[in-house]
C-alpha cells in the first residue's frame, strides 16, 4: 500500500494517532494541516491520493473544502467527525465526501473508509474522463465534418483511424483537432473539456 494521504485536524494529538494508524497500514502521510486552508497550501507541493478532513476546524468550511477538493483536484475526501449526525452526513455526501469515520477513530474503520473512498474516487474519475472524452470526440467530429465536407459516420471512422495510426488515444487526437481548428470551424463547436491527462490527481 503506497497511497498518499493528507491529514487535516486542528488537534495535533488526533493527527498523530491517525498518522500512526495509516503508516502502520502502509500508507504514506505526505502532509498534515490544522485547517482546510492549509490543505490547499500543501497541494502544490505534495501529491496526494486522498484527504482526511476533520469536520470542525477553524477557517474555511470543511464541506466547502471537500467540494473544492473533489471539483478542482479530483481528490476523494474522508471526513472525521466527533458524532454521527444524519443531516451533516447528507450535506457531506452532497459536497462530494466519499466516506466518514467517527471519533474515537478505530483503525479498521479508518482503513475501510479510505479504501472505499479511493475506489469510489477512481470510479468517478473514470466516468468523468469517459464523458469528457465523448464530448471532445463529438466536437472534433463536428470540425472534421465542416473541414472535409463529410458525414458524421465518416468523421467518426476518420477520428478513430487517426488515433490508431498515431498510436494515441481518441481523446488526444480529438483535443489536437480542436486546438488546431480555425474560428470558422469551431463557430458552433465549443470545447470546455480538459486536455488529456488533466483529469484527477497526478500519479
Amino acid at each position: 500500500m503506497d497511497a498518499r494521504v493528507i491529514i487535516a485536524d486542528d488537534e495535533a494529538i488526533i493527527r498523530m494517532g491517525l498518522r500512526a494508524m495509516l503508516e502502520d497500514a502502509g500508507y504514506q502521510v505526505v502532509g498534515e494541516a490544522s485547517t482546510a486552508d492549509e490543505v490547499f497550501e500543501l497541494l502544490p507541493e505534495q501529491e496526494a491520493d486522498v484527504v482526511l478532513l476533520d469536520v470542525k476546524m477553524p477557517g474555511m468550511d470543511t464541506l466547502q473544502a471537500a467540494r473544492l477538493l473533489k471539483k478542482d483536484h479530483g481528490l476523494p475526501v474522508v471526513l472525521v467527525t466527533a458524532f454521527s449526525d444524519r443531516d451533516l452526513l447528507r450535506q457531506a455526501g452532497e459536497a462530494g465526501a466519499l466516506g466518514y469515520v467517527v471519533k474515537p477513530v478505530r483503525e479498521d474503520q479508518l482503513l475501510a473508509a479510505i479504501a472505499v473512498a479511493m475506489a469510489r474516487g477512481a470510479d468517478l474519475r473514470q466516468l468523468t474522463e469517459a464523458l469528457e472524452t465523448r464530448k471532445l470526440a463529438e466536437r472534433a467530429k463536428g470540425v472534421l465534418m465542416k473541414r472535409l465536407g463529410i458525414g458524421e459516420e465518416e468523421a467518426h471512422l476518420l477520428l478513430h483511424r487517426r488515433a490508431r495510426d498515431q498510436r494515441k488515444s481518441v481523446r488526444e487526437v480529438a483535443y489536437g483537432i480542436l486546438s488546431a481548428a480555425t474560428p470558422a470551424e469551431t463557430e458552433s463547436v465549443q470545447t470546455t473539456a480538459r486536455p488529456p491527462n488533466a483529469c484527477g490527481p497526478k500519479k
